[in-house]
């Protein structure tokens, strides 16, 4: 290709992509700051779980000053990095003073470090549950490190923390780089208990306004979804609750989705690819009926 019709080509269309179109324009938020950074986000994620698996995912150390040495420059990086980022969150936010954005931003990130503790006892309540669910799991390390739940609900305990505190974007990236990597999405709006686990995980669905209670177990592909959404005058969908309620001790086997704002009762068993749409009271066990099976006969089928 001769040069000149190279050089035409991409001075071309860099100058037509270089225009921000008038729907971009409608997409952006005002200002000119640096927008979410990704990378940071996930390098985040990477010291939290230094911080709350800190023999796991840094070098172990068994010396008390040491150890709490290497976690105190782990929480000074987090500390920068995260009022960084949920100040650039912040320009998604339309109720957001941008006088004293980096304020806000320092006050939220403190606020957010102040529950890890909590955070950190959370996680091994699943770590526990996950390995008391499972026989396969020989020991909590393998737990810990292997298991996509534990990967899953790190990311997701963190992002519901800053979610609660009204933090813009950052909770939605953070959780959604769990989903990119292990096919677990929820949403870091779901309220969930602790000892939770989910089983193999890939395909599990939790949407935004979901509860669930303690020491509740789902499989791969079980959907806590919406049945249905609601309008305004305006036809605007409204954000109103929409997701089951799950009680204490239930179990959901593979592929069940439960639809709509019902609650399913505690210490109930729901099983695989069963499509719930009601109420289940407590003790229940809800089971696909059995197989009916027909002949056909002259090429005649369902």
């Amino acid at each position: 290709m001769e040069q000149d019709r190279l050089n035409e080509v991409l001075l071309r269309n860099v100058k037509q992509l270089s225009v921000l179109s008038e729907k971009e324009e409608t997409m952006m938020p005002a200002g000119e700051e640096p927008l979410p950074s990704v990378d940071e986000v996930r390098h985040m994620v990477t010291l939290l779980k230094s911080i709350l698996f800190t023999d796991y995912f840094y070098k172990r150390q068994t010396e008390s000053r040491v150890r709490s040495y290497y976690i105190g420059v782990s929480m000074q990086e987090l500390y920068t990095l995260l009022r960084r980022q949920i100040a650039r969150g912040m320009q998604f936010c339309e109720e957001c003073c941008e006088d004293d954005v980096m304020q806000q931003a320092e006050e939220l990130a403190l606020q957010f470090i102040d529950q890890l503790p909590e955070v950190k006892r959370l996680l091994y309540t699943d770590v526990d549950a996950m390995f008391h669910n499972d026989p396969a799991a020989t020991n909590y390390g393998e737990v810990i490190y292997c298991y996509p739940v534990i990967n899953t609900m790190t990311h997701y305990r963190v992002a519901h923390v800053l979610h609660k505190m009204g933090v813009p974007v950052i909770p939605r990236i953070i959780t959604e780089l769990a989903h990119s990597k292990t096919g677990i999405d929820i949403h870091p709006g779901a309220q969930i208990g602790e000892y939770f686990a989910i089983d193999h995980g890939t395909g599990v669905v939790i949407g935004e306004t979901s509860i669930i209670g303690h020491h509740v177990t789902l499989y791969q592909g079980v959907t806590l979804g919406a049945k249905n959404f609601k309008y305004d005058a305006d036809g605007n969908m409204l954000n109103v609750p929409r997701h089951p309620i799950i009680e204490d001790n239930v179990t959901i086997y593979s592929n069940a989705s439960i639809l709509g704002r019902i609650t399913i009762g505690h210490d109930s068993i729901i099983g695989g690819n069963i499509w719930v749409t009601n109420d289940i009271p407590p003790y229940s066990r809800v089971q696909q009926s059995k197989a009916v099976e027909s002949t056909f006969q002259g090429g005649l089928g369902i």
